[in-house]
């Protein structure tokens, strides 16, 4: 089996000026976790979660760090505590989304779907054609329901 044996191909997905209320309200509305943020030319250039919009309700965690001579020494990423602060300022979906998207093509198998699934922690995978549109999107449901 492929992807195109399993993707939906209706697939709701937003434009990057989108608010991120808005957002919000279309993930409830339609119970889905995450959506696609699409380009005026229809490529994936990023995706929306709950976990992105849930971010914002959570208190800045600064990084450890220790001071030295005057100097400060961080022990921890910084990047980490940047994207945090991007996501807890954001107004629209190109300032919340998770800009690192996994795509597939729709004759990927679905062992190596699974394996993107868990190896990268995503729960939705976008299909794209050769020239980078979305075609369809592959959901942790729709490979439960490959087992069954």
């Amino acid at each position: 089996m492929t992807a195109k044996d399993i993707m939906q191909t209706n697939v709701l997905h937003i434009k990057k000026d989108m608010l991120v209320r808005d957002i919000a309200k279309l993930l409830l509305e339609n119970k889905i976790s995450g959506v696609p943020v699409l380009d005026d030319d229809g490529k994936v250039i990023g995706v929306v979660t709950e976990n992105d919009l849930i971010i914002k309700d959570k208190e800045p965690s600064f990084p450890s760090y220790i001071g030295i001579l005057g100097s400060i020494i961080f022990l921890e990423g910084v990047k980490r505590y940047d994207e945090e602060l991007r996501k807890l300022a954001a107004m629209t979906a190109e300032e919340i989304m998770t800009k690192k998207v996994y795509t597939i093509k729709e004759d990927t198998p679905v062992e190596e779907i699974a394996s993107i699934m868990v190896e990268k922690g995503v729960n939705r995978v976008p299909v794209v054609d050769e020239e980078g549109i979305l075609v369809g999107i592959v959901s942790r449901a729709d490979m439960l329901k490959t087992i069954l």
